[in-house]
């Protein structure tokens, strides 16, 4: 059965979306973008900053069900700009040990509040 996920520790849903889903088994995130919990929006930040602030998001969505990074089973990086990929890389990658998520990563022209990185992740709940 389908259960909503909501927590504090990440930027409120601010449409017809939740923050996450399950179904008891695996945890699906809505894209994160760097904005902040109380609302600030990091969009002239650095690429590494605001991919810092997306994959934070992702993870303080994860711990609200006591999971880590490590849970993880994919993500998918939307970029403004594809040419950003070495940079948001870099620091995507001090997130996850030895054994990465399966990952995919686009150039999506254009997102959300005129942002450069969007990351949404799928997990698996621990039984």
């Amino acid at each position: 059965m389908k259960r909503t996920i909501s927590t504090d520790a990440a930027p409120a849903a601010v449409g017809a979306y939740s923050q996450a889903t399950t179904d008891g088994s695996t945890l699906y995130t809505a894209g994160q973008i760097p904005l902040t919990p109380d609302g600030e929006l990091l969009d002239a930040a650095s690429v590494a900053e605001q991919t810092a602030q997306a994959l934070d998001n992702v993870v303080a969505i994860l711990e609200s069900e006591d999971l880590d990074a490590s849970a993880i089973l994919k993500t998918t990086v939307y970029l403004a700009d594809i040419d950003d990929f070495q940079e948001m890389n870099e620091t995507y990658s001090t997130y996850f040990d030895a054994e990465p998520p399966a990952r995919s990563a686009v150039e999506a022209g254009a997102l959300p509040k005129g942002v450069d990185v969007e990351i949404e992740a799928v997990a698996i709940l621990e039984p």
